[in-house]
């Protein structure tokens, strides 16, 4: 029987992580012993009064049933308090809130509730390639924004405005940026918010990183005047709060653009395992203390990583926030790919090509902080082992 595959994935591949890792476990099992500083999965556990509200809950006979798709109203409770206290932004957690299995999901539900053929998607190139993803699996047209280091990983909005922008319904923006690791202030972001509202296109912002190695307050899209308008917020505690398996995440918003995403989530899934919700109402009452010990971790991992990447050659720029290091490649290399296959080869270290984040990050390479210092020593002497034949 030879069954054909919908054509809503013609231009869709496996995404290049789940290819990757399989990869990297074949050479494992052959005994390589690849360290792994491609993904940005946190390897610290969440803080121990998390874990306790997920085991006290799981241990009640009446936490197993299914749950509103909304979410229960502590958790969106405690969403709107996190929002409030962190971002100065006030959402009402009955309809400007929706809990998500995670902000990946959210972007497919976004797509799907929006998009369909001949609408155009704005995507950032280099960006989260799920964004594509998803703009081709919803039959959209993708239409790419430059972000270079010439004008500091932000797009020149002036610019865009001067391109045809018919048909474009959505714009995906994500800062602190994911690779680059730049963050964004409230004088650009009111002026994206304008941008959005001149051209009548909804602002997707995508906002998981800010609480990571920022050496500012993070940053809401939603804490500009008027922004509630043109733009919803995507949010995450996979990074924040060392939780990237359990899938929380959220959608914040207008009440009609959330009750039309409801729309496409309610016929998804049957919401969220009440103990992750429980623990996740624990986890979003953490204190700042919380993110100064996180940071503290992060920021000694930073220094091994940017020896690291300085013994192979490479020019990280200042000032990244984040789980990741960016770099420009040394010469020599034609290419990301190729110092990261180099590097693999050599010293059994696997760096990420920044060619997968479109063809503006082929110049570049990525490494992921999320190893423990003693791994990532051990990957910084291979590579100082090996840097030769690594150059050569």
């Amino acid at each position: 029987m030879n069954i054909s595959i919908a054509s809503r994935l013609a231009h869709t591949g496996e995404y290049y992580f789940s290819r990757k890792l399989r990869e990297l476990a074949a050479l494992n099992a052959a005994g390589a012993s690849i360290i792994n500083l491609g993904i940005g999965s946190p390897d610290l556990p969440p803080h121990p009064s998390v874990t306790a509200a997920l085991a006290a809950s799981a241990a009640q006979p009446c936490a197993h049933g299914y749950q509103s798709y909304q979410g229960t109203p502590a958790l969106r409770g405690a969403m709107a308090d996190f929002y409030q206290r962190h971002y100065g932004v006030a959402l009402d957690p009955a309809t400007e809130i929706l809990p998500l299995l995670g902000s990946k999901e959210g972007l497919m539900h976004i797509g799907m509730t929006f998009l369909e053929a001949g609408d155009a998607v704005l995507i950032p190139n280099p960006g989260y390639p799920t964004y594509r993803a998803v703009a081709e699996i919803c039959g959209a047209e993708v239409r790419e924004y430059n972000l270079t280091a010439a004008t500091g990983w932000l797009p020149d909005l002036d610019a865009l405005a001067q391109t045809d922008l018919s048909g474009v319904k959505l714009m995906l923006v994500n800062y602190p940026h994911m690779p680059t690791g730049t963050a964004a202030d409230l004088p650009f972001l009111t002026r994206l918010v304008a941008f959005a509202k001149a051209h009548n296109i909804l602002l997707v912002h995508d906002n998981p990183y800010g609480f990571i190695l920022n050496e500012t307050p993070p940053v809401s899209l939603l804490a500009v005047p008027g922004a509630r308008e043109v733009a919803i917020e995507l949010n995450s505690l996979s990074k924040s709060h060392n939780m990237a398996g359990w899938r929380v995440g959220l959608l914040a918003g207008r009440a009609d653009v959330i009750a039309a995403v409801l729309r496409f989530k309610s016929n998804m899934d049957s919401g969220m395992f009440l103990p992750v919700q429980q623990a996740a109402v624990a986890a979003l009452a953490l204190g700042d203390d919380w993110f100064r010990e996180l940071n503290a971790a992060y920021r000694a991992r930073r220094e091994l990583v940017l020896e690291l990447l300085r013994a192979l050659g490479c020019a990280p720029a200042p000032g990244q926030t984040g789980l990741f290091i960016w770099a420009a490649v040394p010469a020599g290399f034609a290419d990301g790919y190729a110092l990261s296959d180099a590097v693999l080869a050599e010293a059994r270290v696997f760096l990420t090509p920044g060619g997968i984040f479109g063809s503006n990050g082929n110049g570049y390479i990525r490494a992921s902080l999320c190893q423990p210092e003693a791994l990532l020593r051990e990957a910084l002497k291979r590579i100082q082992t090996t840097v030769q034949s690594v150059k050569s």
